[in-house]
């Protein structure tokens, strides 16, 4: 055999599965999100949706400092939601989701 890989063939077949992969969550992120978001890494997007969440679910700024949110905390996840998405969390609107509170979710219920 020519390499350790042998012929290739397994290793082949995961590079055109990857390849695959890759095409079609590329293309999910830019379904879901109206914008390709090419080279960001998934924890960093997951953490800026539940970031977006909270700040809906409990009013925004005065209630995730209500919450025990730090200022600076708040600011620079809004920049980094702001430069990731293109949109301030208050205003964005992911596409398929919406939020319903009821009464007993809504802060100070």
């Amino acid at each position: 055999m020519p390499s350790p890989e042998g012929r290739g063939f397994a290793r082949a077949a995961w590079e055109a599965f990857g390849e695959s992969v890759d095409e079609a969550s590329d293309a999910l992120l830019e379904t879901v999100f109206g914008r390709p978001l090419k080279g960001v890494a998934m924890g960093v997007l997951a953490d800026q949706l539940g970031f977006w969440l909270l700040w809906h679910r409990f009013g925004g700024f005065e209630g995730l400092r209500r919450i025990g949110m730090p200022r600076t905390t708040i600011y620079r996840r809004v920049k980094t939601f702001r430069d990731l998405l293109g949109e301030h969390p208050d205003v964005y609107r992911l596409r398929g989701v919406t939020i319903e509170l009821d009464e007993r979710a809504r802060p100070g219920s």
